[in-house]
């Protein structure tokens, strides 16, 4: 969320943050509605600082007899103004919340300025020694080589839960379980996160805290009997581990990595390129989240980054990094940064990773506060998650990338002491 004075003392600046993000802008609205409620507040005051007032000197008048009737209508007549004053405040107050928690956060000055993902600026890119983007050889999809090796089957998934909902098998789960084990223990022992394994359902509060609520209600799934959301990232649990708290300056930055599978509706992807793994309701993810001091939250973005491509690195998947735009970064994000991986088969890039920067925006709806040594004050932390990785995706660019002419899946060097094999057959 963004603060009421900023946007009272810069609604230029908003206006433009939220048209470069491709938002309705609402800040008009917000003004008129502070406007209004500075208002009451004033009156408000006024009368009960009268009434208090007039409250005291009772005792006085009563001591020297005189007549407190005039003073006590007086203080009805008060009182019964603030009882009419005191609902419109709140009304006007829970309005202006609501409207808040839809205007997006300001996108970093350092962010390019576009309106579509075709705007977006590749930073670099990373191919292993010997790869080419040139193959004669005949390339099978991942689904075509789920099929022919039994290790994916989408078509069982889709008759026990649905189109998006993959099963693996065989030698293919035991792969995702490796390929999970692996990132968590590559984070834990090179990167020194804190692992936590969070909650995989959470309340209305925790999702209005990081920015899926309200804005995004319609992508998640909700059961509705005990008003719990299955989580569309592991970002959402870790985040809200601290929400409402004050943390000690000296602990900055918390790093926290942390499993845990995702859930999303995706309801305005309809029409969307959706076979196989390039869209699904369930996938798997290995999040990082971090909690760090204003002051050098874009170096801790950029770690953040590297941290994600170390993992690529290690299995020799080729990838490239963009910085987005400002139309296409998200409702909550600042900065942010995407990872995709090279899909041979389909001859394109996949998000593997988005890496992002919150500032305070999700700190200040979270109420997530740190402890300045110098001040004593509490201020604002801000926030960034990432995915180390995103598995769904990534299991597309491992298998086509390290398929055989035979049709056979070689495992990653990186991987074989997890799975217990070094080829799929």
């Amino acid at each position: 969320m963004l603060d009421l004075k900023f946007i009272r003392e810069n609604p230029d600046l908003i206006k433009k943050g939220v048209e470069n993000k491709n938002e309705k802008s609402r800040v008009d609205e917000i003004l008129s509605l502070d406007e209004e409620r500075r208002k009451l507040i004033a009156q408000t005051d006024e009368l009960k600082s009268k009434r208090n007032q007039v409250s005291s000197q009772i005792p006085q008048m009563k001591k020297a007899g005189q007549d407190v009737a005039p003073v006590l209508a007086e203080m009805k007549r008060v009182s019964d103004q603030i009882a009419e004053l005191d609902p419109k405040l709140r009304n006007i107050e829970a309005e202006l919340e609501e409207i808040l928690m839809y205007i997006p956060n300001m996108p970093h000055e350092s962010v390019p300025v576009g309106k579509t993902a075709q705007e977006n600026v590749e930073v670099r890119r990373w191919v292993p020694e010997g790869f080419s983007f040139e193959n004669d050889e005949k390339i099978l999809d991942h689904i075509e080589l789920g099929k022919k090796l039994k290790i994916l089957d989408f078509e069982r998934g889709a008759k026990i839960s649905g189109s998006g909902f993959p099963v693996y098998t065989g030698k293919g789960a035991t792969l995702e379980r490796s390929l999970l084990n692996f990132m968590l223990d590559y984070h834990l022992n090179h990167h020194k996160y804190t692992e936590i394994f969070p909650p995989f359902l959470v309340n209305k509060d925790s999702m209005k805290g990081t920015g899926q609520l309200p804005k995004m209600a319609d992508d998640m799934y909700l059961i509705d009997k005990d008003e719990l959301y299955p989580i569309p990232t592991a970002e959402v649990p870790i985040t809200n581990i601290y929400r409402n708290e004050i943390l000690n300056e000296n602990d900055l930055p918390i790093k926290f990595v942390g499993y845990s599978a995702c859930f999303r509706r995706e309801a305005g992807s309809y029409g969307k390129e959706s076979k196989g793994f390039l869209r699904v309701h369930q996938f798997n993810k290995v999040e990082m989240v971090k909690f760090v001091k204003p002051d050098n939250s874009l170096n801790e973005l950029e770690t953040l980054v590297n941290d994600a491509e170390d993992i690529l690195k290690e299995l020799k998947i080729p990838y490239r990094v963009l910085l987005l735009c400002t139309g296409d970064l998200s409702f909550s994000a600042a900065k942010c940064y995407d990872i995709e991986t090279w899909s041979p088969a389909e001859k394109r890039w996949l998000e593997a990773s988005s890496c992002s920067l919150f500032g305070d925006f999700q700190a200040r709806r979270a109420s997530i506060r740190f402890r300045n040594e110098k001040t004593k004050k509490p201020e604002f932390v801000h926030t960034l998650n990432g995915s180390g990785l995103a598995t769904s995706r990534l299991m597309v660019s491992l298998l086509e990338n390290y398929q055989t002419p035979e049709g056979k899946i070689i495992v990653p060097i990186a991987l074989q002491k997890y799975t217990g094999f070094e080829v799929i057959e």
